[in-house]
């Protein structure tokens, strides 16, 4: 067997299926196109899933792809494995050859053992591999015809193998294509045994026996109530990991070993330290598989956040930074880390090399941002432990909000002397995990509904009139389920077979109007908007005033207004984005995008808010392009490689291309992959005003603006605000906005020091309130103990007290509470230097503060809580000697 490089088999694995008649496709997004059930691309068969379902079809029936997925969340999460095994990756590629109703098991088999055997290919020995069946479970019989073809072929009999429904059993979701699979595996020898030394047979060690390809068959339809009927058309899916095959092929035991990893461990180690213990070596692991993650992740649109597949993104990075400090660097590295992956990486994936510096300023903002996390986590970790023990809920929380390790909050507990609840951690762990795989379906779609999947596609003649007559109705549905016939004032969905409304798609919401009758003289029903609920079926959301009837004939007027109004703000988001590009540089990419009649919003990646200069900078821009009254011209069936690399077209984020595009070209300012309508030239949008800039998430801000009469109305309100400014702050010399900027800014001047000279007066009275409070102190097993209610100070102004009244008390503890208007409390508690090691002030204020309903804590001489019970408050304080004597003991 020849060692081959991953690039060289990810090449060679297309080669061989491109010269058996398979269409080479692009791997898709990691980000899944219109499909809300899943979180990330899981599986090459992901971007093929509506043409498995019969809801889309290709001018080929044959594809081969080498396919970026992410496993790390929901159903699919492999993320805390990843660098402890030799096989779980966050990110990996999935190798694949695809049938749509062409071919089907023999020649599914033929190539698979071609490809893997043949001394032209891959070369992999014979006696190294075996094949798996299946056997046959919960009524669908024994894959005998997988079996006699893998003997024809030449496996010997003893290495054919039979497995059951969870393992050789494939389905799309719970209803939908589905069918038995074969799987391949390799022999890695008795050196990978999971025991060591120890030579069991296949199928009793998972870890010397590698699975290298998965065959599915998909050859049944599953109904809602479990019954199997044969597909049509049967189909091929199969995945082969590029990862596995490269350790096979190289001759190594791990997936890390092999040239797709060591180049990204070494950076790793040259950035970070090298690795002299296994627990380094696992750090360096995962600090490589996760760069990889990261940089394809924010490569294809997602960014760090709070939820979604941000939050997944932001765990990931993460981690990788966590173990980057085991091994002492605490300082940003993981950006350096993205340049390594490009280097690796861009042969196959050339998009890299422009993404690349955007990927890093992302990846550093994540790190710096992780960093003065850290240090609040840190002091979080300290007011839970505050309480005497460290509740596992509480730390769950702490994992999960500020990314502080088990190990880490753990080794804090046992030095404190507390009991850390790992059992609670545990089940809050599984109560998150469960809730995510809830949230997240992975690859369970659905099987489209059968009133959907069934119709004949809808014929869109909307880009050339807002008029179409004579549309015949294939389905109405109402309430989810097809009906032949519809009465007035029903709200159903109506399916033609061809149609001038737009569906919502590229971020332009869908066309609103009327339904007309076939004397064209009477409206049937009034359409509030369009969607397609499979690819190509449009169904109009409508209001019957008339009864209506599958067959009937209708006329499709579209609301031209609302139409031109829409496209104007369309059209202008165009121009928007290449004038950020001009502005702030080539970095900005579209991350969302909201066209309606009323407005337009753009969300792109960036990393600062945007100055008003530079805004001004992009209005003038873009209404310059509109006074140039610039053609807009729609080039259609484009070869998307041809739109891409010729044209430089921009792709949309979130949409869905397929082998043929259409160009929107906007002179030499901008070019687009865009399906939505737009004007005939720039000069119909009529002037574009930004009105709001903002920030979406980290990385992503958003950009509103009107057009039209939109604008004119947004210029109407500035002048009605001006106008009214001028009454209030009249100058000669200033404009209505500076005068009333001058205003307003000398009004808060005054209001400054105004709210100064009241928290002077209440400073100087509760001080001289307290001037004798030191006499009031009681002596708890020889420990002074001043406890005094301050209503109506802030904390800074409580802190400085208890620094005074210490000072006054010399050696003692001093608690103060304050109760505002709103009937919150807050309380702080002092212990002087000498007595910090017989009583600590964090573990006094959160026992006192249990009684005002809340809790707190702090370092050994000061700590802060808070409550929200008042009316406990005095009580609470009253506590404080107490506590204290049973503190010291």
């Amino acid at each position: 067997m020849q060692y081959r490089s991953g690039s060289d088999i990810r090449a060679t694995f297309l080669r061989f299926f491109e010269t058996k008649g398979h269409r080479p496709v692009h791997s898709s997004s990691l980000v899944p196109a219109n499909d809300p059930t899943l979180l990330f691309t899981n599986a090459g068969m992901n971007q093929f899933k509506d043409v498995f379902l019969g809801v889309e079809h290709r001018d080929y029936n044959r594809a081969t792809t080498s396919q970026k997925c992410v496993r790390a969340g929901g159903k699919h999460n492999d993320l805390e494995n990843v660098g402890f095994t030799r096989r779980h990756h966050t990110f990996f590629e999935m190798l694949g050859n695809f049938s749509f109703g062409d071919y089907f098991k023999k020649d599914a088999i033929a190539y698979a053992w071609e490809l893997v055997t043949s001394p032209e290919w891959f070369g992999i020995p014979k006696d190294k591999l075996y094949v798996t069946i299946f056997k046959g479970e919960n009524g669908v019989p024994r894959d005998e015809e997988a079996y006699n073809l893998w003997l024809a072929t030449g496996v010997p009999a003893e290495r054919i193998f039979e497995m059951g429904a969870k393992d050789n059993f494939w389905q799309m979701g719970d209803t939908g294509p589905c069918g038995p699979c074969s799987e391949i595996f390799y022999d890695m020898g008795i050196d990978a045994a999971e025991t060591p030394g120890v030579d069991k047979p296949f199928g009793e060690d998972d870890a010397r026996y590698v699975e290298i390809w998965n065959l599915v068959f998909m050859q049944f339809d599953r109904s809602a109530n479990g019954e199997l009927a044969l597909l049509p058309k049967p189909s091929i899916d199969t995945g082969a990991g590029l990862e596995r095959m490269a350790s096979v092929m190289q001759g190594v035991l791990s997936n890390f070993e092999t040239d797709l990893f060591t180049p990204l461990i070494k950076r790793a180690a040259e950035l970070t330290a090298e690795a002299t213990d296994d627990r380094q070596k696992a750090s360096l692991r995962i600090i490589a598989d996760h760069a990889r993650a990261a940089t394809f992740l924010i490569s294809d649109g997602v960014l760090p956040a709070n939820e979604g597949r941000g939050y997944v993104l932001r765990k990931i990075l993460r981690r990788g930074i966590r173990h980057g400090r085991l091994l002492g660097q605490d300082k940003p590295f993981m950006r350096d880390m993205v340049y390594a992956v490009r280097d690796e990486m861009a042969v196959a994936y050339p998009e890299l090399n422009e993404s690349a510096d955007r990927i890093a300023k992302v990846v550093e903002a994540e790190e710096r941002q992780f960093a003065r996390v850290l240090e609040v986590g840190a002091r979080q970790l300290q007011a839970a432990m505050a309480e005497g023990s460290l509740a596992g809920d509480k730390a769950f929380h702490l994992y999960e909000t500020f990314g502080l390790p088990l190990d880490f909050m753990t080794d804090a507990a046992h030095d404190a002397g507390i009991h850390f609840d790992l059992e609670g951690f545990e089940n809050a762990r599984a109560e998150e995990q469960a809730r995510a795989r809830a949230s997240w379906k992975g690859g369970a779609k659905q099987s489209a509904s059968p009133v959907y999947r069934e119709l004949a596609k809808t014929d869109f003649e909307g880009y050339e009139t807002l008029r179409v007559d004579g549309a015949e109705v294939l389905a109405i549905v109402k309430d989810g389920v097809g009906v032949p016939a519809a009465a007035a004032g029903d709200a159903v969905e109506i399916v033609l077979n061809n149609t001038s409304f737009y569906a919502d798609s590229g971020g332009q919401i869908g066309d609103r109007g009327w339904l007309y009758s076939d004397d064209h003289n009477a409206v049937i029903a009034d359409v509030s908007g369009c969607t397609k609920p499979v690819q190509g079926v449009f169904a109009h959301k409508a209001v019957l005033r008339t009864p209506l009837a599958v067959g009937a004939k209708v006329d499709t007027v579209v609301d031209a207004d609302f139409r031109y109004a829409t496209q104007r703000n369309h059209t202008a988001t165009h121009l928007l984005h290449a004038a950020l590009r001009e502005v702030l540089g080539k970095h900005v990419k579209q991350a969302g995008s909201l066209n309606d009649p009323t407005r337009l919003r753009f969300d792109f990646s960036h990393f600062a808010p945007i100055a008003d200069e530079e805004l001004a900078d992009v209005e003038s821009l873009i209404n310059k392009e509109v006074l140039g009254n610039t053609k807009v011209d729609t080039i259609v069936d484009v070869p998307i490689d041809v739109a891409v690399n010729e044209y430089h077209a921009m792709a949309l984020f979130g949409e869905k291309y397929g082998e043929k595009v259409r160009v929107v070209k906007i002179g030499d300012f901008s070019t687009e992959l865009c399906g939505g309508t737009h004007t005939g030239a720039t000069g119909e949008i009529g002037v574009v005003k930004l009105i709001g800039e903002g920030s979406v998430s980290s990385g992503v801000r958003r950009v509103e603006a009107v057009t039209g009469l939109g604008a004119l109305d947004e210029f109407r309100r500035g002048f009605a605000v001006a106008q009214l400014a001028s009454q209030f702050a009249p100058s000669a010399e200033l404009t209505p906005a500076e005068s009333l900027r001058v205003r307003l800014a000398s009004q808060e001047d005054e209001l400054k020091k105004l709210r100064r000279e009241l928290d002077e007066a209440r400073m100087k009275s509760a001080a001289s309130s307290l001037s004798n409070a030191t006499d009031s102190a009681v002596e708890v097993k020889g420990i002074k103990v001043l406890a005094q209610r301050v209503d109506a100070l802030d904390r800074g102004q409580m802190r400085t007290l208890v620094d005074n009244l210490r000072n006054k008390l010399g050696s003692g503890v001093v608690v103060l509470g304050s109760a505002d208007s709103e009937g919150k409390v807050a309380l702080i508690v002092g212990v002087t230097k000498d007595l910090t090691a017989k009583v600590q002030a964090g573990k006094i204020v959160g026992q006192v503060a249990k009684l005002v309903g809340g809790s707190g804590g702090g370092r050994p001489d000061m700590a802060e809580a808070g409550g929200k019970d008042a009316g406990q408050l005095d009580a609470a304080l009253a506590s404080a000697a107490k506590v204290v004597g049973e503190l010291v003991g």
